[in-house]
């Protein structure tokens, strides 16, 4: 049995036989009788023989020990493992890069250089704390996107193979026969659920979480957030138009009722962006929070164990681009939730790239960094310090002095180095652009207001030894503090 962090022996067979949803996910069942492995809520009955079943911290290290996926309980759709939990910030922000494709074409030689480190010393630390390499992590993460678009859209294989990361067909139907023992035709055929409904360029995906899950608290922080033009938020649904190598596509997530999931529909994008645009709605819904390990985390707090007993699905908000995060983070400083709203689409409105036909309202992209570089930016309400402010911000971005795909400390440090830019900003955009759980805005006057048991709010050195032992959820601790303050006019509310 592979090592899992967290979970002894018999904790994994009591999930195994209750079928306990909150593990689904954190670990893999594999058979050694059927040469299977499948997800801790698999329906099949019998359940094999304790003897018989081996257990696995991730699917591409049940798939690297040879083990085929269930075709009945579908491991390519579990919620996701967070990518932190139990590794290293170096395997932490490998995972990351091999989620957004970095190993689809780079040798993993290559891959090794940017992160830093030999190729031979990745492949231990990836063994150590995910129990496959990362060929294996982003082969099994290609497989699986493929399967999930063969069950659940119709698009064409050769788009499939191209959506997976896969440079041809032939090396898609060989990689998928090797991983099913089946072709992926044959699979389709046989596929138990038709698609979703969908017309012409649209494709509909399910992204699974573990409950709970606090839809409202998010929609509500994004509606009150949203960029006029940009984004759209309804009582059931949030929309937007993002960038994409060919132009544009609008994309919409909504619950889907009576499952622990939530829909993505893309309309517009190239077969070959559809993993990346999935993989941004996971980190901008936190799809993957193990909602019962950050309360148990939080829990321990006083004044933090009533708001998470309130909140017990609370997810940190984050955001399709992280240079569009940090842009607001700016235009937001010190200024009310509307304030900063109005300012943004005045921004895009002027910078912004058009869209014809627009769609229910949305009619712009986000401007890039280059664009935003050249842009004029008075008259917008702006003072002088703010334009100046993005003006490097966006020459930052665009020359790569600023790198959102560093290590976050790498990403806060080079931040805080620009102009109008100090630790609060930086962090803010580590919580919600980088997705970093830890991340922390001790500054922030609403939090050390919060945090405060009695008398006046807290300094920031008071602060951080106080939230000292909400490691490594310091994040989550943020947006508790933060939905039991209300909104309020300050600027820890403001974005």
């Amino acid at each position: 049995m592979q090592d899992l962090p967290q979970l002894d022996s018999t904790v994994l067979e009591r999930a195994r036989l209750s079928r306990d949803p909150r593990f689904d996910g954190k670990f893999f069942i594999a058979v050694t009788s059927t040469g299977i492995y499948c997800r801790p809520i698999c329906p099949a009955s019998p359940s094999p023989s304790k003897s018989n079943v081996r257990y696995f911290a991730s699917a591409a290290a049940a798939a690297e020990a040879g083990f085929r996926p269930c075709l009945r309980c579908r491991p390519e759709a579990a919620p996701g493992t967070p990518a932190w939990l139990g590794t290293s910030a170096v395997v932490r922000r490998a995972l990351r890069l091999i989620n957004e494709g970095a190993l689809d074409e780079a040798s993993v030689g290559e891959f090794a250089s940017r992160i830093g480190i030999g190729a031979r010393h990745l492949d231990r630390l990836f063994l150590q704390h995910v129990g496959a390499s990362p060929l294996a992590v982003a082969q099994t993460r290609r497989l699986h996107f493929a399967k999930r678009l063969l069950d659940e859209s119709d698009l064409p294989m050769t788009q499939i193979a191209l959506a997976s990361g896969y440079g041809s067909l032939r090396r898609f139907n060989d990689a998928f026969q090797k991983a099913y023992g089946r072709p992926p035709r044959e699979l389709r055929r046989e596929r138990r659920e038709p698609p979703s409904p969908g017309a012409g360029e649209e494709v509909t995906l399910a992204l699974s979480y573990r409950p709970p899950y606090d839809w409202d608290h998010l929609r509500r922080f994004f509606a009150m957030r949203a960029t006029p033009g940009v984004e759209r938020v309804e009582e059931q649904s949030y929309a937007r138009l993002i960038r994409t190598d060919a132009g544009h596509a609008l994309i919409e997530v909504q619950p889907l009722q009576g499952k622990d999931a939530l829909r993505l529909r893309v309309r517009g994008a190239p077969a070959a962006t559809l993993f990346q645009i999935a993989t941004a709605a996971r980190r901008v819904f936190d799809l993957s929070a193990d909602p019962a390990l950050v309360a148990a985390g939080l829990q321990t707090d006083a004044l933090l164990r009533p708001l998470v007993r309130r909140r017990p699905g609370i997810r940190i908000p984050g955001t399709w681009d992280a240079f569009e995060c940090a842009v607001r983070a700016v235009l937001g400083q010190q200024v009310t939730v509307a304030a900063a709203r109005t300012v943004a689409g005045r921004l895009v409105e002027r910078t912004g790239e058009p869209v014809a036909p627009a769609a229910a309202g949305l009619d712009r992209l986000f401007p890039t960094p280059q664009l935003l570089a050249a842009a004029n930016l008075d008259g917008l309400g702006l003072t002088g310090a703010r334009i100046a402010a993005l003006k490097s911000l966006a020459r930052a971005v665009a020359e790569g002095r600023v790198a959102f795909d560093r290590p976050a400390e790498e990403v806060v440090a080079g931040l805080v180095q620009l102009p109008g830019i100090g630790e609060w900003t930086a962090q803010y955009i580590a919580l919600r652009a980088l997705g970093e759980p830890d991340a922390f805005l001790s500054a922030d006057l609403v939090v050390r207001r919060m945090a405060a048991t009695e008398g006046a709010a807290l300094t920031t050195r008071e602060l951080d030894r106080r939230a000292a032992a909400w490691r490594p959820w310091r994040g989550y601790a943020v947006m508790h503090l933060w939905c039991a303050a209300g909104d309020r006019d300050l600027r820890g509310d403001a974005l």
